[in-house]
């Protein structure tokens, strides 16, 4: 069923491309949908939508995503124009509930979490979707953020930059969203920062599904599911990794090429997409089995 965005989002047309149907909210009319909440602290904030809207439109539902922006908080790389025609204020989103509310990363991850901008703002929501929607899915530095102030568990700065796709272990089969997933799955990760396994896996109130060898523990829930920290980024498109590696080296920054993404690790070779089915079916699980459970 097709995914439904505010009118004239560039994602509409990115995802024609691949044969996706998305439709603006006027295409919907009145019918029941899942509602989703999509607070984007990403700069790629097209990009970013475009890979949200592609994981959610293998859902045998209609899906409705709104766009939210922090409220106080001014995107640098996005114009105002755009913001205004297509993100709500987290002001509003607030004022309702909704199904479900998937908060992204953000590139403040060296910033201590008290050092961020609009950290008092974020919490507010953390502290919101508790009663307010059926669950929440934390990606990458939203992950981290939303373990260290929902469960005091604290990020460390890495050696040198994850940057990659790795080798995940399905560790544990017991929460609905991982039905149906390969034993290994493979997740793209890029991020200077880690949350410690042991940390973790010491929360009582926590379960963990995913973990890797070499970038540590990929996705931890809740007992009853209504949270979901994702340390890495299964809903990258295949040139994302690409793009970043190639913006750095053209900086002049002293980048690796990202581990088992490149056939052979050349970078003169394309991608080898490892994760995209497993991703779908992750977000599909999501959906199915917390949103739109009774």
């Amino acid at each position: 069923m097709p995914v439904y965005v505010p009118q004239g989002l560039p994602a509409i047309g990115m995802l024609a491309d691949e044969n996706i149907a998305i439709y603006d909210y006027d295409a919907l009319g009145g019918r029941p949908c899942v509602d989703i909440a999509l607070l984007n602290l990403m700069p790629t904030k097209p990009e970013t939508e475009r890979d949200i809207a592609r994981a959610l439109s293998g859902i045998e539902a209609d899906v409705r995503m709104t766009l939210v922006n922090i409220h106080g908080h001014t995107p640098r790389h996005t114009p105002a124009d755009y913001m205004a025609r297509h993100y709500i204020d987290s002001c509003d989103m607030m004022s309702r509930r909704y199904d479900g509310l998937i908060i992204t990363g953000a590139p403040v991850e060296l910033l201590d979490f008290v050092e961020v901008g609009y950290w008092d703002e974020l919490t507010r929501v953390f502290d919101w979707a508790v009663g307010n929607v059926r669950s929440t899915l934390y990606i990458c530095w939203a992950a981290q953020a939303g373990l260290y102030h929902n469960y005091g568990i604290c990020k460390h700065r890495l050696g040198e930059k994850k940057f990659g796709v790795f080798a995940h272990r399905l560790v544990s089969r017991a929460h609905a969203i991982t039905r149906g997933m390969d034993d290994v799955v493979y997740i793209p990760h890029s991020r200077h920062t880690a949350i410690d396994a042991a940390d973790i896996h010491a929360c009582g109130e926590l379960d963990v599904t995913l973990e890797s060898d070499d970038a540590g523990v990929y996705m931890a829930l809740s007992h009853d599911g209504r949270e979901v920290y994702v340390t890495g980024h299964i809903e990258y498109s295949p040139l994302t990794l690409d793009a970043e590696y190639r913006r750095d080296v053209a900086k002049g920054l002293d980048i690796a090429v990202p581990s088992g993404y490149y056939a052979g690790d050349d970078p003169a070779n394309p991608p080898v997409v490892r994760w995209r089915a497993n991703g779908a079916l992750m977000f599909t699980n999501w959906v199915k089995y917390y949103l739109m459970k009774k």
